[in-house]
């Protein structure tokens, strides 16, 4: 039998990975911020909404989710929409 190696670079070309990442502001509460987290970002708890909201606020920055640039953007748009302050989506 015969198996397939995939190139993981071939691989990672067609499927980038992406950041979302929230950006510190001067309008939304850290109530807001977690809240929308919670809502928009699977799996996410509330604690660690929390924490991602005070290292927004400390930071000035802070990555909430990391995958493919699908989803990336479907979160990021909806983050966006909830009112939050993002940074453009960062491919790696």
């Amino acid at each position: 039998s015969s198996s397939t190696v995939l190139d993981p670079k071939k691989v990672k070309a067609k499927n980038p990975e992406a950041r979302v990442i929230v950006l510190d502001d001067n309008f939304n509460t850290y109530q807001h911020v977690a809240n929308c987290l919670l809502i928009i970002i699977p799996g996410m708890s509330e604690n660690k909404a929390w924490d991602l909201t005070i290292e927004v606020d400390k930071a000035g920055s802070a990555e909430v989710w990391r995958g493919n640039l699908e989803q990336a953007e479907l979160y990021h748009e909806q983050l966006i929409n909830k009112g939050l302050t993002m940074a453009p989506i960062e491919k790696s």
